[in-house]
């Protein structure tokens, strides 16, 4: 692989800050079972066996080639680019921020990136280790996989839903599944120690808070048809419906659900079905049918439609970031979301043209906190892009296979 760039302040600052930390969190004054960080038994905050501490974003992309099924995991911070398994036939690669999910014919392939993120609240602890294959999670076609930081749940094309382990994914391990009772529409969501899901009810789906065990412990009255779409924010999960979407949240214990309604009648073939955001953004976004984009806004809770051209993916740091288009003439657009004008444009990246919804293994554009980065199978590439720079392409990696399916993970 060769990389191409000149070497820039935020590629200068990441190899500068590699090294190992030599210090822990402050000890928490109700927490007396934690060793002071005098104490010559101490360790960082956070501490994973064989892992290291670092003291920002450990990024890596996660790539597949579905035809030969050659994996990679490109390391954002050095330039390296590291082998794994072989996975062939992947349809999607879903990450939960460490693992990556390799949907295939058989089942669910679980790739450990090696890098993840560990959030205190007032604080982030970095990790990195090295990628690890961990192994095939069985599954009927068409599955699903969710996480949080305890459990993975894979949900399979008929609704039924299993649960593992999380912490044994860590320690490279597949645990025994655990079948949750009856069926479910669309993916069932772990969120707040609890799992989210959609029971069928007459007609419709209705709303359900499961616990771990899969017994329903709440049902904040709250019906959505067709659910498709989701995604967890800052502010609670999204789930997508036909005519809009619910935001639900919880707070000391007790779930609630909100409509974001559309406002408008929106045919079914431009409804957001796949959401996408910067991890820790509460800004989302979705095709809205072949030439246009959704945002939505969790936070004042609205929606907007932003016309583009032709939509092969789209994304957004939020925030008042620009809105990032790849478009069918193969260049990335960032647009104002606010007024909707296009702002900046890039030459074509794409070696190969097409539009969103034409298949699973469409590039996508994977966004972080100062990136963003554009997967061109044909061409062999992923282009990184600084999207406060006029889309100015910071760098650019050549690899060996054709990286149809890419995910970022770290964050």
């Amino acid at each position: 692989m060769t990389v191409h760039a000149s070497v820039t302040p935020r590629a200068a600052a990441a190899l500068a800050l590699t090294a190992l930390l030599t210090t822990s969190c402050a000890t928490e004054s109700n927490n007396p079972a934690r060793p002071a960080a005098s104490s010559p038994s101490a360790t960082p905050h956070g501490y994973v066996e064989g892992a290291r501490e670092a003291a920002e974003q450990q990024s890596r992309l996660l790539l597949n080639d579905p035809g030969s099924g050659s994996t990679r995991v490109l390391d954002l911070i050095t330039g390296k680019v590291h082998s794994t398994a072989q996975v062939k036939d992947a349809a999607r690669l879903g990450t939960d921020g460490r693992f990556g999910y390799l949907r295939t014919p058989g089942g669910t392939h679980v790739l450990d990136s090696g890098a993840w993120m560990v959030d205190h609240g007032d604080h982030v602890h970095y990790y990195s280790a090295a990628p690890l294959d961990v192994g095939e999670l069985p599954a009927a076609s068409g599955a699903q996989a969710r996480s949080d930081v305890a459990v993975t749940a894979v949900t399979d094309a008929d609704g039924r839903a299993v649960l593992y382990d999380r912490t044994k994914l860590e320690q490279g391990t597949i645990s025994s599944p655990r079948t949750l009772p009856g069926t479910y529409a669309g993916a069932v969501v772990p969120f707040e120690e609890h799992l989210l899901a959609f029971a069928h009810k007459g007609g419709t789906t209705e709303l359900v808070v499961l616990d771990r065990k899969g017994e329903r412990v709440a049902s904040p009255d709250m019906t959505c048809a067709d659910p498709r779409g989701d995604a967890v924010t800052r502010r609670g999960v999204i789930l997508g419906c036909s005519d809009g979407a619910l935001l639900v949240r919880t707070e000391d214990g007790v779930f609630t659900a909100e409509k974001i309604p559309y406002g408008r009648h929106v045919p079914a073939r431009e409804r957001a079905t796949a959401f996408r955001h910067r991890p820790g953004s509460d800004t989302l976004t979705a095709p809205a049918g072949d030439d246009a984009v959704w945002v939505l806004d969790v936070t004042e809770r609205t929606w907007k439609r932003v016309d583009t051209g032709d939509v092969v993916a789209a994304n957004t740091a939020g925030e008042g970031s620009p809105l990032l288009v790849l478009e069918t003439d193969g260049a990335l657009h960032g647009y104002d979301i606010a007024t909707g004008k296009q702002t900046a444009r890039t030459n074509p990246l794409l070696t190969e043209r097409k539009r969103a919804g034409t298949g699973d293994n469409a590039p996508v554009i994977e966004v972080d906190r100062s990136r963003a980065y554009v997967n061109d199978p044909g061409g062999k590439k992923v282009f990184e892009i600084d999207y406060n720079d006029g889309l100015r392409i910071a760098r650019s990696f050549d690899l060996d296979i054709r990286p149809g399916l890419m995910a970022e993970t770290g964050r």
